[in-house]
């Protein structure tokens, strides 16, 4: 039985530990918050849990086999690089850390302690991603020709980071599974009307074969959407991760080149149009899913499906963008991956 110790009770952690003490084969085990208002929230739910205020107490139980860190960015590196050190398995919330670097020590300190490493992004386990991964896999998109994300809404800001930091990691951990390639460079512009970071942002991604993503994240919108538009050469998808039913629209729609009149330079296209369909989709909850999985990893020492290197992976792309914004959108080239 795996016992897992949540840090962090404020906006994220109340949905982790209701999860985690959902699941059969871990117990919830311990909540740790500098707030004993909050704490009290937490025993009144379950009342078996051990509560602290200092989380380096948990470190040193050794009762605690696991940890999840639902507590600001800006906390993440330190607690976890700690955990890892207390010989703990870590479950961190999105993004992973700040900074590439920082990343990058947590994944070898992982690896080098043979623990899981696992980041919280928890859009990667719903199914209707999972569905267009499986789409993609089996080729009944054709080539992916380009990606279109929207998440945009009307606060809330963060005091810490931007919207780069904070929604914007969502669609690019999503586009990182479903293409699993790294771009070849990325491109970032927007602004700041209210505070010191971004509120709005536009981010371009150059993929291999000239695969283009766009995403859109705002916190100045009149509406929330949620949206994403996947382009195939043989099929396309429309993903509205706010439709209450039919989040998956699936076209048989498409684009063929018949003849290419060099001399005229004109192409002479035939358009496809087809039916449209809803696939069904599994009920489930991907915050469960997610928790779910990393006990798996832990249990049987096999990889998450988001572990460290997929968290490092969606850093590196979001601090490439964030330098592009501070240069006015110069393109930042990103190293080839080592395979």
């Amino acid at each position: 039985m795996t016992r897992v110790a949540v840090l962090g009770y404020g906006y994220w952690g109340p949905n982790v530990a209701r999860n985690f003490s959902a699941l059969s084969d871990c117990e919830l085990y311990a909540v740790c918050d500098p707030d004993p208002v909050r704490l009290e929230v937490a025993k009144g739910l379950y009342p078996a849990i051990e509560c602290r205020t200092r989380y380096q107490d948990l470190l040193d139980d050794d009762a605690v086999d696991a940890i999840a860190i639902c507590t600001p960015v800006l906390t993440h590196y330190e607690m976890a690089k700690a955990s890892l050190l207390a010989g703990k398995h870590v479950l961190v919330e999105k993004p992973m850390t700040s900074s590439v670097k920082t990343s990058e020590e947590l994944v070898h300190l992982a690896a080098v302690r043979g623990l899981t490493l696992q980041v919280d992004h928890t859009f990667v386990y719903s199914a209707p991603v999972q569905a267009i991964r499986g789409m993609i896999d089996s080729g009944s998109l054709g080539d992916v020709l380009y990606i279109d994300s929207m998440r945009i809404n009307l606060g809330l800001f963060r005091s810490e980071v931007g919207v780069l930091w904070d929604l914007a990691v969502h669609d690019v951990s999503i586009i990182n599974h479903l293409i699993g390639q790294r771009p070849i460079w990325v491109s970032a512009s927007g602004a700041a009307p209210y505070g010191n970071f971004e509120n709005l942002a536009y981010i371009t991604l150059m993929y291999p074969n000239e695969l283009i993503a766009h995403v859109n994240v705002n916190w100045l919108s009149p509406v929330k959407l949620r949206s994403m538009v996947i382009g195939g050469s043989a099929q396309m998808v429309v993903y509205d991760d706010l439709a209450p039913s039919e989040k998956l629209k699936i076209y048989d729609k498409g684009v063929s080149i018949i003849e290419d009149d060099p001399a005229h330079k004109n192409l002479l296209v035939d358009y496809r149009v087809g039916s449209m369909t809803a696939p069904h989709l599994a009920r489930i909850e991907p915050l469960k899913e997610m928790c779910s999985d990393y006990i798996r990893a832990i249990t049987t020492s096999e990889p998450p499906l988001v572990d460290g290197e997929a968290g490092l992976e969606v850093v590196r792309i979001v601090a490439a963008a964030a330098e592009s914004l501070k240069k006015a959108g110069e393109r930042i080239t990103l190293p080839a991956r080592v395979s």
